[in-house]
């Protein structure tokens, strides 16, 4: 028995969902988004939760189980709340700033990085040193927070780069004379 998959996902005021056969959509307040069940799992809608079962007793649908209950849970609490991903920039000179529909970031380079904002997400920079990711599909925030890291990784003898706010970056110790 699955310890996750067993827990029904509330829906909460604001959000509607419906399932149709093996179409699940959630649509709230800050958007729609839709998932498709594989066929081994069943989903259905009971005194306002989302009660998610395996269709059979076969290994992949006991695998898909949770997958399946948390991906739903994750599109519930994105329409109703939405998810943010903050960023922190450490290093001499380095900034960014939202331009239009482009993040634009001064990252050492001999020239300026300028990454177009996708659609559904918001990027905001409060200060040049701090970027902010939102928007309601959790898997789009973390791509886009993960490729705006990817342009410059907290390096481990300085911490010069891009990380996440709660990641912690491991120092090493410089050359001894």
């Amino acid at each position: 028995m699955s310890r996750i998959g067993k827990h029904p996902v509330p829906v909460p005021a604001g959000v509607d969902v419906k399932v149709d056969g093996q179409q699940v959509t959630a649509k709230g307040k800050l958007g729609q988004l839709s998932l498709t069940l594989i066929d081994d799992i069943t989903a259905s809608l009971e005194d306002g939760k989302v009660v998610v079962k395996p269709a059979n007793d076969s290994k992949r649908a006991r695998t898909m189980w949770a997958t399946s209950r948390t991906l739903i849970n994750n599109m519930v609490t994105g329409v109703s709340q939405g998810y943010t991903i903050n960023l922190e920039i450490n290093g001499v000179g380095y900034r960014a700033a939202v331009q239009g529909k482009e993040l634009v970031m001064q990252l050492g380079f001999s020239h300026d990085v300028k990454y177009p904002i996708p659609e559904g997400i918001s990027i905001k920079c409060d200060k040049p040193t701090a970027i902010s990711v939102s928007g309601y599909d959790k898997h789009k925030v973390g791509q886009v927070a993960a490729e705006i890291r990817g342009w410059k990784k907290p390096e481990p003898y300085k911490g010069k780069g891009i990380k996440y706010e709660t990641e912690t970056v491991l120092r090493k110790e410089g050359k001894k004379k």
